[in-house]
């Protein structure tokens, strides 16, 4: 026997009215805490808040469009009523908008109750940390830092979307956008980095976010690591821990790359890359604990530069040699061999060399054994890369810290690929 239900019974649209009302009460509780008991409170509170909910969840649901814009402009006039009798006393309009953005979420609920629920909750959310936000633009953001902030949403919502997503320049090797996208990742790394070292202390905080960064760019991890322990020494420890963890990340995410091309030959790099990864965890631990026994930086934690622009379009501008320099190779050798053709693209970066590998592995065009060798190979001439960019952002004292751990995950890789079995 089937049951159909009426438009307004449907359990979807029950399930609205419920997120609508949660929403409203959510929203109302949050605000009821912030009214004032004087003559001149605020006119909404909890019950304002659901009802408004409901009223907007009912009008989509009776009228659609049309009767939603209606009860909206009523709610909008309310609010503009309650805000003239209140702005003496509290001249912010927090509330008022919050009220009618309510109204519209009730309606939300009606069509899409999970979005309507996660920008209810956003919304109560940024309500409940009103003080910590103002504490934290007023008092602990910087003028720097906001500046900071300005110029990498430029960059990343202007500058990056507009430029040119081809090839182009010699040998056909350089994408503008490609290229711009380099640099928000180093900004954004270093970023990271500058925020994590203000919230967790430079000894934490700096191998933290070296470990994430790892993801996006270990090549850019480390030559921002360097630029931060060369402006700041008493940074050294922490600076080549995350350093040297940007490189544990790299071997996790190449081993996600290779399992997506092909799985098969992720059982066989998975104890070269265990024993590498474990090498390297070992060896930022040692610097770590190490550095712990030094004394906290003492200048460590003030505000400044979240990162510096010039700095990440130098890195740009070299990964970019480095990349014309790998497609001229490649150019003048040709098709001479799959080794050599890791090595040199290994130079601009190893991921590409290990979905390179598997991708001919999987077309039966390699060997198993040919397919390891080339990403071992790639792997060993980023890490060339790498050290290059350690001596030239960190100098020589952070380059004759963090060598010997990528030596030794690289050493520790190529032992695993040479043990039987």
């Amino acid at each position: 026997m089937n049951f159909a239900f009426p438009a307004w019974q449907a359990p979807s649209t029950l399930m609205g009215l419920c997120v609508a009302i949660g929403i409203g009460l959510l929203i109302g509780a949050e605000r009821e805490r912030r009214k004032s008991t004087s003559p001149d409170r605020s006119a909404a509170g909890i019950r304002t808040f659901t009802v408004v909910a409901l009223l907007g969840a009912v009008a989509y649901l009776v009228g659609d469009v049309v009767l939603t814009a209606t009860a909206l402009a009523l709610v909008g006039a309310g609010a503009l009523i309650a805000y003239q009798r209140t702005r003496q006393q509290d001249p912010g309009m927090t509330t008022e908008f919050a009220l009618v953005l309510t109204c519209l979420l009730g309606a939300l609920a009606i069509s899409n109750a999970l979005l309507a629920s996660a920008v209810g909750a956003v919304l109560a959310l940024l309500l409940a940390a009103r003080n910590r936000l103002h504490h934290f633009v007023r008092s602990v953001l910087s003028e720097q830092e906001l500046h900071d902030i300005f110029l990498f949403c430029a960059t990343a919502l202007i500058v990056l979307p507009i430029a040119p997503d081809r090839f182009m320049g010699p040998f056909g090797a350089l994408n503008p956008h490609d290229v711009a996208k380099l640099i928000v990742v180093v900004m954004a790394i270093s970023a990271c980095g500058h925020v994590a070292m203000r919230w967790l202390g430079p000894k934490y905080g700096l191998p933290l976010a070296g470990f994430a960064s790892g993801f996006v760019s270990s090549a850019a991890t480390i030559h921002t690591m360097g630029q931060k322990a060369t402006a700041n020494p008493a940074l050294m420890g922490a600076a080549v821990s995350g350093a040297v963890l940007s490189t544990f990340a790299t071997l996790l995410q190449m081993a996600a790359v290779i399992a997506m091309v092909q799985p098969a030959l992720l059982l066989v790099m998975a104890v070269p890359m265990a024993l590498g990864g474990l090498v390297a965890a070992a060896y930022a631990l040692v610097i770590l604990v190490m550095g712990a026994r030094d004394p906290e930086p003492s200048t460590a934690m003030e505000a400044g530069h979240a990162f510096k622009l010039s700095t990440s379009v130098a890195f740009a501008a070299l990964l970019s040699v480095v990349m014309v320099l790998s497609a001229g190779l490649n150019a003048a050798l040709g098709q001479s061999g799959a080794l050599l053709a890791a090595a040199v693209a290994g130079l601009a970066d190893a991921h590409a060399t290990a979905a390179s590998a598997a991708s001919l592995l999987s077309a039966n065009k390699i060997a198993s054994v040919d397919a390891v060798l080339a990403i071992l190979i790639g792997l060993s001439s980023n890490t060339a890369t790498k050290i290059f960019l350690a001596y030239q952002s960190g100098g020589r004292q952070f380059a004759f810290k963090i060598v010997p751990g990528l030596l030794f995950m690289l050493a520790a890789v190529w032992l695993g690929f040479a043990l039987p079995g």
